[in-house]
């Protein structure tokens, strides 16, 4: 099992944070996805936001979360949206 900070865009903050809604490996993320891995974060942490998104998904395509393509950014940024609830 590989550890989630091996992962691109994987820091120890986030490593931290996915562990406590229980992603504990690389593997648990790929397995759910950054979709539902970001819906776990959110209710946990309000303050995240689509930029986090981005860093899932990259982390499980292996691809710097900026250099995701501009179709999948958008994608992302749309399904962050109904999260906000200001």
């Amino acid at each position: 099992m590989a550890e989630l900070s091996d992962l691109m865009n994987i820091g120890k903050e986030m490593e931290r944070k996915l562990k406590t809604v229980g992603i504990n490996t690389a593997e648990d993320l790929i397995e759910a996805g950054s979709k539902e891995a970001f819906v776990k974060l959110k209710m946990l942490y309000p303050s995240v936001c689509a930029v986090f998104l981005y860093t899932l998904e990259g982390a499980i395509s292996d691809i710097p979360y900026n250099h995701l393509p501009e179709d999948v950014k958008t994608d992302l940024k749309e399904f962050s949206r109904q999260f906000n609830f200001r």
